[in-house]
């Protein structure tokens, strides 16, 4: 079981209170992670990635492990530390401003 820790205004879409488990084969990505978050909260369909080209949003951003996985590619292993369930997988809203 992977843990996924979004944000709260994507909780608060979804109506979660906290994290969501996902059960995710291996090997698990961002992309797995995503279909399957998807899946289970159809309201989330077009927040984190398009909708037509599946490229996640410029302004989301994945963490992990205390590392920046954002750069990664979606179909990259997620660590093994996320994979077991150790340590959950972060959807962060970035910003930006000047």
């Amino acid at each position: 079981m992977i843990r996924v820790v979004l944000p709260t205004h994507l909780r608060t879409l979804a109506r979660l209170s906290g994290e969501t488990l996902l059960d995710i084969s291996e090997p698990a990505t961002q992309r797995s992670v995503f279909d399957a978050l998807e899946a289970r909260y159809p309201v989330l369909r077009g927040t984190i990635r398009d909708r037509l080209t599946q490229q996640r949003r410029p302004f989301v951003r994945v963490f992990a492990c205390e590392r920046d996985l954002s750069h990664e590619g979606p179909d990259a292993a997620l660590p093994p530390e996320v994979s077991s369930g150790a340590e959950p997988l972060l959807v962060v809203g970035a910003m930006a401003g000047g």
